[in-house]
């Protein structure tokens, strides 16, 4: 029996060094958020007999959870590249399948037909508004209160060449993102338009969301249905331009995991290397 016991906890190692293994080599991606382990004792015993005499059957991994902490703000002097300090996530959808996911890696870029995209190619979503107010209409502003606004309320943001659009003369001059999120761009006759807000996730459960990879989560049963709203407001942290959320990994942290991780490895194998010893003994005791 100790041999499954000892094999459970090496098992439970291995996970362990996967873990930090994968946060160690995403110490340099984008809004990643690193993980961590959990595990679970195994014990088993008849109704009626004494758990004081009956030792546990090694250990189980209950689980692998992401952190969801706040990573460090770096600067890069970009207008598109945008940072979330505090809750709440980008929203995103893909133009193949209109899947719509969640993101916290604002490095945003423009495509050929001027739509606001980041590093996966998915569309910015934004809350659509007035152009010349800056307000959403009268029903959307009444779905954000109430917190009922679905994805299909929300619009790909773009960035016209002209104002009005498809136009030939008054060409953009420059692109502003405000705390809350809101974009607008000034055109060369100095008129001020405002192209939509960007639409915040906020969920009732974040550690229930799907990991997709490239710092994009999908929502489920879990997680809840995601609550869209505008930055720095309730929910929402603030949009900061000109800026990258880093990795929440702290390579110093998980340099000791990792030796702790390490050494629990090499424990569960001197118990297995014991127990063989032990067998052996038993084993060769006739002869």
């Amino acid at each position: 029996m100790s041999f499954y016991i000892s094999l459970s906890g090496l098992k439970a190692a291995q996970t362990d060094l996967a873990t930090i293994a994968n946060n160690v080599s995403n110490v340099n991606s984008t809004a990643f958020k690193k993980s961590k382990a959990v595990f679970g004792d195994i014990f088993a015993a008849a109704p009626m007999q004494t758990t004081t005499q009956v030792a546990g059957q090694g250990a189980r991994v209950q689980g692998i959870t992401q952190q969801f902490t706040q990573g460090t703000i770096e600067g890069t002097d970009k207008t598109l590249d945008l940072a979330i300090t505090g809750e709440g996530f980008f929203t995103v959808k893909r133009t193949g399948d209109s899947q719509v996911s969640f993101t916290r890696n604002g490095a945003l870029s423009l495509t050929e037909d001027r739509y606001v995209v980041d590093t996966t190619g998915a569309r910015v979503q934004v809350i659509p508004v007035d152009p010349t107010t800056g307000e959403p209409s009268a029903a959307l502003a009444a779905s954000l209160a109430a917190g009922t606004v679905t994805s299909g309320d929300l619009a790909d943001l773009q960035v016209p060449t002209n104002w009005p659009a498809g136009g030939t003369g008054n060409q953009l001059n420059s692109v502003g993102v405000g705390k809350d999120g809101q974009i607008t761009g000034v055109y060369a006759d100095g008129s001020t338009v405002y192209l939509g807000t960007t639409a915040m996730a906020a969920f009732n459960s974040q550690d229930g969301l799907r990991q997709q990879g490239d710092a994009h989560w999908t929502s489920t049963s879990a997680s809840g249905t995601p609550r869209f709203g505008i930055g720095n407001s309730g929910l929402y942290g603030s949009v900061r331009s000109g800026s990258l959320e880093r990795a929440n990994v702290d390579i110093t942290e998980e340099l000791v995991a990792l030796i702790s991780a390490q050494r629990n490895f090499q424990a569960n194998s001197k118990a297995i290397e014991a127990a063989n010893t032990l067998s052996t003994t038993i084993v060769n005791m006739r002869t």
